[in-house]
């Protein structure tokens, strides 16, 4: 039985309002440093695209970055750098965030620069054409052109998922992003841009009066629209396995990425966190079951990684997701094997239990870390903004610590034991030709 640890919740204060036009606020104030975060999240994402436009969540969060009603283009890079900041978006499957971390004296200017382009970009054919260009090239660079692109994170949701919208390449095909039209464009923000389907979030050296002033200022008159009704994405489980493999040209040795379908995180958080911490009792460290099996002892792998999402995202993904195992192999390395032996751990960890010490050494690491990145003030304007989004709780960033450090020993050999073979997808990387091995084996702006 291993040693239960007590990790206690934060404190970071959390107020909440609504605007009339529906826009939701989240303001976390901490005097500690004088910056300031600020984050509007909309819930839009990879598994909003339509079919026939892959990759377009991602194409339009570029054209939120070309100017807007009042702005020229590269007006909102010069006003965040012209007061020291600095301010970036990301494209995500569920959610498409923009943000700056400034000086808090510059709290309204950032203000401005989000409400001015939620008013509405400036959407012309000039701009769509050019950030086209530029999404390709950044497809050509992380994908095409890189050893392993796209793996695993392009590559295993077509084999665990059938629906479009699970399944799809978010990057986007050239032909898809090629023949998307202005009009396209200004359909997607008038149907996902609307402030009824966002969240505003400030957290760091601010006054909550005074910047509830300023948001009603900013963001007051900003058209009212709902929120889309959002789609079901859910999908069965898998009954039986799945496999698939592809040839990676610029891959110098095989790997293999296996995924397994976890528990709700929205409706069932507690059987979820199950998965997120026994993804790390298996590799997270030398002495995680798996590193110290397939790296240190067997070597049949060269390193052994596992999270949960397909963009490693635990706290901020909605169903269906998944918890993932990813292994790089020596030349002339056995996908087979590797398997195996991972199935053989999960059924020792299932029959055997936990040894003394192993779950609170993990939970105290991810503790550590979490805790460690939530101090930023960025990070927990955008942590708040996403979970206020698709759990209705922004104060569940404080609790996370907590909820991670209560996962019981019964529940993660429950958790290791629902891992079976019937239930993997599983994607192998063969490396291309002419690399000496043999064996079967995203992106931000700016």
């Amino acid at each position: 039985m291993a040693l239960a640890i007590e990790i206690p919740r934060t404190r970071y204060p959390v107020e909440q309002f609504t605007l009339p036009n529906g826009l939701r606020v989240v303001l976390a104030p901490d005097a500690s440093a004088p910056v300031i975060g600020v984050a509007v999240v909309y819930d839009v994402g990879i598994r909003s695209e339509p079919e026939g436009r892959t990759g377009f969540a991602h194409l339009f969060e570029h054209l939120m970055f070309q100017g807007s009603a009042n702005l020229e283009k590269l007006a909102h890079f010069r006003h965040v750098q012209g007061a020291g900041g600095t301010f970036n978006g990301s494209t995500h499957l569920d959610y498409t965030d923009y943000f700056e971390t400034l000086p808090s004296n510059a709290l309204e200017r950032a203000l401005f620069l989000e409400a001015d382009r939620m008013r509405g970009p400036r959407l012309t054919e000039e701009n769509l054409r050019n950030q086209v260009d530029v999404v390709k090239e950044e497809i050509r660079v992380n994908v095409l052109n890189r050893p392993y692109g796209g793996f695993p994170w392009l590559k295993l949701p077509p084999v665990m998922f059938d629906s479009f919208p699970n399944a799809h390449d978010g990057y986007g095909s050239f032909v898809d992003l090629e023949s998307a039209t202005v009009a396209d464009a200004a359909d997607f923000f008038q149907r996902f841009y609307a402030c009824g389907n966002a969240v505003l979030s400030v957290a760091g050296d601010l006054d909550v009066d005074e910047t509830r002033k300023l948001v009603e200022k900013h963001f007051g008159d900003v058209e009212a629209r709902p929120a889309p009704v959002r789609p079901d994405f859910s999908e069965p489980d898998l009954t039986s396995e799945r496999r698939e493999s592809y040839t990676d040209r610029l891959a110098p040795l095989p790997a293999v990425a296996s995924a397994w379908r976890v528990p709700d995180p929205a409706t069932d958080l507690q059987g979820y966190l199950a998965y997120v911490v026994l993804a790390e009792v298996l590799t997270d460290g030398d002495a995680s079951r798996l590193v110290e099996r397939l790296v240190l002892k067997d070597r049949t792998v060269t390193s052994v990684g596992g999270y949960i999402g397909f963009m490693g995202e635990p706290f901020e993904v909605r169903d269906p997701t998944a918890l993932l195992l990813q292994s790089h192999l020596p030349p002339g390395g056995n996908i087979d094997r590797v398997l195996a032996t991972v199935d053989e751990e999960l059924d020792r960890l299932a029959t055997d239990g936990l040894v003394a010490g192993e779950l609170a050494r993990t939970q105290a690491r991810m503790a550590t870390h979490l805790l460690r990145d939530n101090d930023a003030a960025l990070n927990r304007a955008l942590r708040m903004a996403v979970l206020e989004q698709q759990r209705g709780d922004a104060n569940l960033l404080n609790e996370l610590p907590h909820l991670i450090a209560s996962v019981t020993d019964e529940q993660i050999v429950t958790a290791a034991a629902a891992l079976r073979p019937n239930r993997r997808a599983s994607v192998e990387v063969i490396p291309g030709a002419g690399n000496g091995a043999n064996g079967a084996a995203q992106g931000d702006e700016q």
